[in-house]
């Protein structure tokens, strides 16, 4: 068994070739026919541009380049990004979604904040200075959350490019709390008419956004949003997300099945963001349940995630696991226990260190 302080890579390696990495999985197997996409590789860009921090060898090195290569490949002439190429390496899309193009300027900022090589971060801030103005007219919720994460790192770690996202950041920021005010009631403190899916990301961006502009409204809206979320995605002791076999909607029961990893990853590194404001125990709690979903505590009282391989089984049905192990399953696992490490390292030696070791 690896220690439970490192993060191997050895499916996301599989999965991996050298156009970067494939989309799906039949099992452990690369299911080649379903292609690569730009959401999985900036994905990927984003956790080995951290990752090379701590590691900064040749290997962590190539990866880190072939995932950005694939974005440069993937950008379109008006800076906006293709989303979904073939295996015959063709593009399938005019232009991806919002969503793609949240996912992209959240990677392509976590390379300009690293430690990679300076070839790395010049291409990307190329990259990412040919996306703004796609960025602008971008009205995806889930878009907007990521491009004030994307602001909100450069800032922290005090890249000059983070100034010219800033009024980007804070106008997708004043959005989402106007999605809240218009959607919410009595019984409904969410962003949206219905919960759909990767639900944490939206009042984590409002709270990385509180930091900066602690003026604004986006401290209360966080914590009744996040705090609701909470309460409906915990049952019999347990994360349950919402399944995407059916969603949520207000006075309806939520779906319980096809639960999916990328909601317990950004469950957990919400929770994170939110208790690095206040240090509140209940924050840590929800974090725990997230990141324990991996490992057993859930519906099945099944584990989804390969720890000796680093890769993660695709979800949850009623009665049985997706045993699949697709990209984006398996680096919302390795996410989640890249956060789990990073603030462990944070409190070492700290007696109010509960977050767990295994």
């Amino acid at each position: 068994m690896p220690s439970p302080d490192s993060i191997v890579l050895d499916h996301l390696d599989r999965m991996t070739d050298s156009t970067g990495l494939i989309q799906h999985a039949i099992y452990s197997i690369p299911r080649r026919d379903s292609g690569y996409t730009t959401d999985d590789n900036a994905r990927a860009l984003r956790l080995c541009a951290r990752l090379y921090s701590e590691k900064t060898g040749r290997a962590m090195l190539e990866r880190a380049a072939r995932y950005l290569g694939f974005l440069q490949f993937g950008q379109c002439p008006d800076g906006g990004f293709h989303n979904f190429l073939s295996y015959q390496r063709g593009w399938l899309d005019a232009k991806g979604c919002d969503d793609c193009q949240g996912q992209a300027v959240r990677a392509l900022a976590e390379v300009l904040g690293s430690k990679l090589p300076d070839d790395h971060r010049r291409l990307a801030r190329e990259l990412l200075s040919a996306l703004v103005p796609t960025l602008i007219d971008m009205r995806s919720p889930r878009a907007q959350a990521y491009v004030v994460l994307a602001w909100e790192h450069l800032r922290r770690w005090d890249v000059a490019d983070a100034a010219g996202l800033e009024n980007i950041a804070w106008r997708a920021a004043r959005q989402l709390v106007e999605y809240f005010e218009r959607c919410r009631s009595a019984e409904w403190l969410w962003f949206e008419p219905r919960m759909t899916y990767a639900n944490a990301v939206l009042p984590h961006a409002l709270f990385a956004a509180s930091r900066h502009w602690p003026a604004e409204p986006f401290l209360t809206v966080a914590e009744a949003a996040f705090s609701f979320l909470d309460r409906e995605t915990t049952a019999e002791g347990v994360f349950w997300p919402i399944g995407n076999g059916g969603w949520h909607a207000p006075r309806q029961d939520k779906a319980l099945h096809d639960q999916q990893p990328v909601e317990a990853s950004t469950m957990a590194e919400a929770a994170l963001a939110a208790y690095s404001l206040g240090h509140e125990g209940r924050y840590l709690d929800t974090f725990r349940r997230a990141r324990d979903w991996f490992h057993g505590q859930n519906s099945l009282r099944q584990a989804l995630a390969d720890v000796r391989r680093g890769a993660c089984c695709d979800g949850l049905h009623a009665s049985d696991i997706n045993r699949n192990q697709g990209a984006e399953s398996t680096l919302a696992y390795l996410w989640t226990e890249v956060h789990r490490l990073e603030f462990r390292r944070e409190l070492a030696g700290s007696a109010h260190d509960a977050v767990p070791s295994e």
